[in-house]
């Protein structure tokens, strides 16, 4: 189990939690505010926690919605934190609603998912080998499946 050291910056923020454990436990601990918001309709806010982090040389980890937040119009934006990241642990929060929400300090605001970086060697090549690489999907993007 990786160990990720983490320093408050305000005695009223809160250490990342997971709120279920054991074997079906959460793929991601909670994030809360340290400071009240009020996010206007269609705004951003860069929301605080109050907490500095140092993940280990090969973990990083992405900030994600709380389902519940989204289902009220609030989602996460420009959510990467690199290993070697020391500063104030901030969530980038979106309003996607017309009228303006508040959440208190100590709220649950995200998810912190840990991840393990795996670093990759990009080649360019003249064009990808078929025989090798041959998929169902092909190019196909977007919708492509059909539904």
């Amino acid at each position: 189990m990786p160990q990720v050291s983490v320093a408050r910056l305000q005695p009223t923020a809160k250490l990342p939690q997971y709120a279920h454990h054991g074997p079906f436990g959460d793929l991601a601990a909670d994030l809360y505010s340290v400071a009240a918001v009020t996010i206007a309709p269609h705004q951003t806010s860069l929301v605080p926690t109050g907490l500095v982090m140092a993940f280990p040389a090969d973990y990083g980890a992405l900030v994600e919605d709380r389902s519940g937040l989204a289902m009220r119009g609030i989602t996460t934006l420009a959510g990467v934190i690199d290993p070697g990241y020391r500063g104030e642990l901030k969530v980038v929060l979106i309003n996607i609603t017309d009228a303006p929400i508040t959440l208190p300090a100590g709220d649950r605001i995200a998810q912190l998912r840990l991840v393990r970086r795996i670093e990759a060697e990009f080649v360019e090549v003249e064009a990808l080998d078929d025989t090798r690489q041959t998929t169902a999907r092909g190019a196909g993007g977007f919708g492509s499946t059909g539904h």
